[in-house]
């Protein structure tokens, strides 16, 4: 996620109430990012054009936004598809050097792989049941999802 030093996970109380407001205002701070950028790079200025062409309207912008901030997440089909991805990158990409992590046991891997599961969408779990992963990762998957 993007901003992570600019707002350190030790300016929140070591709760999990703490990491969720940290975690939502990571994701406040990337989406103002993000919407600048955009709004910057379509705009044309007096040395060049716009970036982006044609221009991406404010309500664009706006959704952009609201995609980074993971809004209505339950009941908005491209952010549930956004989240998708996350979690599949994580599991393809990032799970395995994670799990091999000594500080991190068993039973805090499973309960972060019920988090990523819950998350995810029914074709999400699909894709990711369908995933080549390491047999460890598999086995870990399982044990997960089965409770």
């Amino acid at each position: 996620m993007c901003c992570r030093w600019e707002i350190p996970r030790t300016n929140y109380p070591a709760t999990r109430a703490g990491y969720l407001t940290w975690r939502a205002n990571l994701k406040s701070l990337a989406a103002t990012h993000v919407a600048e950028l955009l709004t910057s790079a379509s705009t044309p200025t007096a040395d060049r054009n716009p970036v982006i062409n044609p221009s991406l309207s404010e309500e664009e912008v706006g959704r952009v936004a609201a995609l980074i901030r993971k809004e209505k997440l339950s009941t908005d089909p491209e952010t549930q598809v956004l989240e998708d991805v996350a979690c599949l990158v994580f599991l393809d990409d990032q799970f395995d050097d994670f799990e091999a992590r000594d500080e991190i046991g068993e039973e805090k891997i499973l309960s972060i792989l019920r988090k990523t599961w819950g998350k995810m969408s029914e074709r999400g779990r699909e894709i990711a049941l369908g995933m080549e992963l390491s047999e460890k990762a598999k086995g870990l998957i399982r044990k997960a999802i089965a409770g």
